[in-house]
This record gives structure tokens, C-alpha cells and sequence, in this order.
């Protein structure tokens, strides 16, 4: 549906299939979970959540009862929390299906459990991600999950369009921060910009180097992977990152390069990303 491609802060290639144009919106997916963990650290950053190695039942404190008095923020960004969760995203009776097309994810998370794990290892599962979008709305108090992207994010970035976040119903609806911010190419693009630049834009800093370098650092130790960091991947061992969505969508982002690509698509395609994105940014 589009693809961009931008070096040193300019666009150098842009463009769009079939009936899709620059105004056209896509569905994130779970690029989306990289966005929300921008808005922790922004969160973070302004005091509001402490620290990542607070356990998160000190914002959703229902969830002790479940087991989960001592799974941590951190590990719910590295994907190492160990909760019960089915990830298939082709079965109508799996959780992420379930989270997808419910309309009560609170009620879904509070009877979310540990899977009684002995050791502490890497397992992508979206119910992490919900998890995380919860002790974020609990953080924030009286403002909405959108209003602080709108405000940590889309305003100061200058976004050349609107955006909106999907949730699971319309009144006192939670944002369905693991999978569904919708948004146009460019906009995306603006995201990869930000991290590329070490969270400052325009001379601002919108979210703290620290937590950008943090967020994207290779890092096995406590059992997380080392292609994947806090709600990020990273494809090679080059200082690489990406957010990647269902059928193939990706903001790609080489610091060593300056290179930002974002691909957007109704499906991946007969296509390697993970190898084509950076391959592609070291012709740059």
C-alpha cells in the first residue's frame, strides 16, 4: 500500500499501490506495541510510572489473586512475563482474537493468569502488550491513552494528519494498545524519525535518550530474546530496530545509516523484510 523511504530527515523514495495515496490510513497492528512502549517511557520520563522494574500489580492490583504479584513492567516489555495467553491469530476462540474483537478488555485482563513458569523466557504474546496499555491508563489517572499520544506525541511532531487509536467499546473504552493504531505512511514515518534521532525532535527532547537506547539495545539477559527488546525488534546485530505489524506492515529504522523505511501492506508478500529492510538501507 505505500512505502518510504527517508535519509538524514528526507524522503527519499515515496510510494503508493493501487487505490491507496499519502492521505490514505492503515491499520498499525502491532506496530502499535512499540508505539505504546514510547508512551511508557514518556510516562516514565514524567514521573508517572516509576520505574520498569516495578511490579505492575502496583497499577492493576486486582491481578495478585491471579499470580502476577511479581511479573514487573520490564518483563511485560521483553515479552518474558509468562502470563496464559493464545497468540493464534487465525482460531475465533484464541485470546488474541478474543482481545481483538471484545468489547470489555478490562474484564479479559483481570482474568488473565501466569502460566507458572520456572524461568523467566521470551514468548511475543499480545496480552503483554494490553497489560501494559492498563498500568498506563491507571498511570494517567483522568486522561485517556489517546490524549497522552496526542499530546506526548502526534502535536509535538507536527503529524501532517490525524490519527485514531481503535477500543474495545465506545463509552469508557480502553485502547487497544497491542494491535490497532490507525495512521498514514508518512505519520509513521515521523516515529521511526523520532528514535533515529534519539527521541528529540527539533530540538526538543520528546522521550529520553536513556529510554530509547534502552528500548532497542540487544539484551539476553532475565531470559529476553536478543532480536527483540522492549516492544521493538531487532533483525541484526547492527543497532537495527523495527516495529512490525500483522501482514506486513514496519517502520524500519537504521541509525548507522540514518535510514528510516516504513512498508505498509495488505499482506507481506513473497518477501523477506527482516533481510530486505536492512539490506536495502545499506545501499543508502
Amino acid at each position: 500500500m505505500a512505502f518510504l523511504i527517508i535519509k538524514n530527515d528526507t524522503i527519499q523514495y515515496e510510494k503508493y499501490f493501487g487505490k491507496y495515496n499519502q492521505e490514505s490510513i492503515v491499520p498499525s497492528f502491532s506496530m502499535a506495541k512499540s508505539v505504546t512502549s514510547i508512551l511508557i517511557g514518556c510516562a516514565i520520563d514524567d514521573k508517572l510510572i516509576q520505574s520498569v522494574d516495578e511490579p505492575i500489580t502496583n497499577y492493576i492490583p486486582e491481578l495478585k489473586k491471579n499470580g502476577l504479584e511479581k511479573v514487573t513492567i520490564k518483563q511485560l516489555l521483553q515479552m518474558t512475563a509468562g502470563v496464559k495467553f493464545n497468540e493464534s491469530y487465525y482460531s475465533p476462540f484464541s485470546d488474541a482474537a478474543g482481545f481483538y474483537y471484545g468489547r470489555n478488555l478490562r474484564k479479559k485482563i483481570a482474568k488473565m493468569k501466569t502460566n507458572n513458569q520456572s524461568k523467566a523466557t521470551f514468548k511475543y504474546l499480545s496480552g503483554n502488550t494490553q497489560l501494559l496499555g492498563l498500568v498506563l491508563e491507571r498511570a494517567l489517572k483522568n486522561k485517556t491513552i489517546t490524549a497522552y499520544l496526542q499530546e506526548k506525541i502526534w502535536t509535538p511532531l507536527g503529524m501532517e494528519y490525524d490519527a485514531s487509536w481503535s477500543i474495545d467499546k465506545k463509552n469508557n473504552g480502553i485502547e487497544k494498545t497491542f494491535c490497532c493504531l490507525n495512521a498514514r505512511a508518512r505519520d509513521f514515518a515521523k516515529i521511526g524519525r523520532l528514535y533515529q534521532n534519539k527521541g528529540r525532535w527539533n530540538g526538543q527532547q520528546i522521550v529520553s535518550e536513556k529510554w530509547v537506547q534502552e528500548s532497542t539495545k540487544i539484551d539476553t539477559s532475565n531470559g529476553s530474546a536478543a532480536y527483540y527488546q522492549y516492544q521493538w525488534w531487532l533483525p541484526t546485530r547492527n543497532g537495527d530496530f523495527m516495529a512490525e505489524g500483522f501482514l506486513g506492515q514496519f517502520i524500519y529504522v537504521n541509525p548507522a545509516k540514518n535510514v528510516v523505511i516504513v512498508r505498509l501492506g495488505k499482506r507481506e508478500g513473497d518477501a523477506n523484510w527482516w533481510e530486505i529492510l536492512p539490506s536495502l538501507a545499506n545501499q543508502y
